[in-house]
């Protein structure tokens, strides 16, 4: 076989503590990497990431389990784009959901097959290098240190706010205080019908730009009984993971976010950002803690998006990988370089 690949699971700690309201883990982000290598291209290597959340059934033994089955499935592709396409579905069909695991090879064939073409992933894609800026995220925590973080992360054109906490409007009031641009507030599945609605008066009066994800997933009818009395858009995570949820959201939320680490990867991505702005919703790049293999993975796809939150490797303590720059707007500068155009630190 001339594909052959090794992975290595990193955990590593957090800049700030990073807390979500789903998941109680603060210090420390663990993710897999993938290191995929073409024997019949003199030794040539692609990298891949996919960030495992326990949510979504994943975990690294998860991915190290299938792997190799899903490798297998893969074959020997045609290194175009409808190759990675259907290496893809190969994949899918092989095993369904995994969307971690399957992340970490198609960001691996993707580079690879970048680098073959001796071109810039975006460019490989046919997709623009202008891209919007990124946001960035902020975890619970008590309102004066989250507010000490927003003043920290001033220059950001927004800031992505975690509720879900005891102490949600407070913490707001606090960040509003140190911080004039847009806020966009992330849930995590943890409010009610009832409290969202009674919230949303004071989002407005704060500037809040948008809700993501105020319900747990798939309660379409909660997500649709909130949107019809919201005037901010509401943006399903948890209720899209991957491009066949897209259809029963119509009419539901305004907004979807898409995350390579839950649809499969930047051929995925590609794929449900296309189809969600057919359908008419407003979409939302998204990522997990990753380093900057998975960040300038998905920064490959972002002129695809009206929102970005590629913000993943700026919350690490140590990212191990170099080469992905962030200019002066918060934007994420696409290499020119052939593949992702990110390396392993010296």
């Amino acid at each position: 076989m001339a594909l052959t690949f090794r992975s290595e699971v990193r955990t590593i700690a957090f800049r700030d503590p990073f807390r979500i309201a789903r998941d109680p883990n603060a210090a420390t982000a663990t993710t897999v990497l993938v290191e995929l290598v073409d024997d019949a291209a003199a030794g040539l290597a692609g990298l891949g990431e996919g960030f495992p959340d326990a949510y979504y059934g994943e975990t690294p033994a998860t991915m190290a389990a299938v792997l190799p089955l899903l490798l297998a499935a893969v074959g020997e592709p045609e290194w175009t784009l409808d190759g990675l396409a259907a290496a893809g579905a190969r994949m899918d069909e092989a095993l369904g959901n995994n969307g971690a695991a399957k992340c970490a090879l198609d960001i691996a064939l993707h580079d690879l097959a970048a680098k073959r073409a001796g071109q810039p992933l975006h460019a490989f894609l046919g997709l623009s290098a202008a891209i919007p800026p990124t946001d960035f995220s902020l975890g619970i925590d008590a309102p004066d240190v989250v507010a000490e973080r927003a003043r920290r992360a001033a220059r950001f054109p927004a800031l992505k706010v975690k509720v879900g906490g005891p102490s949600d409007l407070a913490t707001l009031e606090a960040v509003r205080a140190v911080y004039a641009g847009p806020i966009r507030v992330d849930a995590n599945t943890a409010w009610t019908p009832e409290g969202a609605l009674g919230f949303l008066p004071e989002l407005e009066r704060l500037g809040v730009e948008l809700v993501e994800q105020p319900f747990p997933a798939r309660r379409y009818d909660d997500l649709r009984w909130l949107q019809d009395r919201s005037p901010l858009p509401i943006v399903a995570d948890e209720s899209a993971v991957g491009i066949d949820d897209l259809d029963a959201l119509v009419g539901v939320v305004a907004g979807v976010n898409v995350k390579l680490a839950k649809c499969g990867g930047v051929g995925a991505a590609k794929r449900m950002l296309e189809r969600a702005r057919d359908l008419g919703f407003r979409t939302f790049l998204g990522c997990m803690e990753e380093t900057s293999v998975g960040i300038a993975a998905s920064a490959a796809v972002a002129s695809l998006a009206d929102w970005v939150d590629l913000d993943g490797c700026l919350l690490l303590a140590d990212d191990p990988f170099e080469g992905l720059v962030l200019d002066g707007e918060c934007r994420w500068r696409l290499s020119s370089e052939p593949g992702l155009g990110v390396r392993r630190r010296a």
